[in-house]
């Protein structure tokens, strides 16, 4: 069975690889929730609902970081170069050109 996540044959690639695949396709399928979510919140008028869309939203945000935070532990040069860009001031391309440097080193 194929899927379009793989871009090589399936059954050449190891589990690690199928699994990281499996991981990337959640961390996007995540992201487009949160999204949907968002439109959604910023046109809905009943407070109640909307109340349950941010609170689904937030669980959507939740499973994204999990993802990433996966994906971190299994690319460790992937974490140093966010760690040079995420929760820091300053300009973000910059923080990003120190964080591919950092990852270079």
């Amino acid at each position: 069975m194929s899927f379009d996540q793989y871009h090589e044959p399936v059954n050449e690639l190891s589990a690690e690889t199928r699994t990281f695949a499996r991981m990337i396709v959640s961390l996007t399928e995540e992201a487009e929730a949160i999204n949907w979510y968002e439109q959604r919140i910023s046109v809905e008028t009943d407070k109640a609902a909307k109340a349950i869309m941010q609170n689904a939203q937030q669980e959507e945000f939740k499973h994204f970081g999990m993802d990433l935070e996966f994906l971190l532990r299994k690319k460790p040069i992937w974490r140093t170069t966010l760690k040079a860009i995420l929760f820091q001031k300053g300009d973000i391309v910059e923080l990003g050109s120190k964080g591919e440097e950092a990852a270079e080193d």
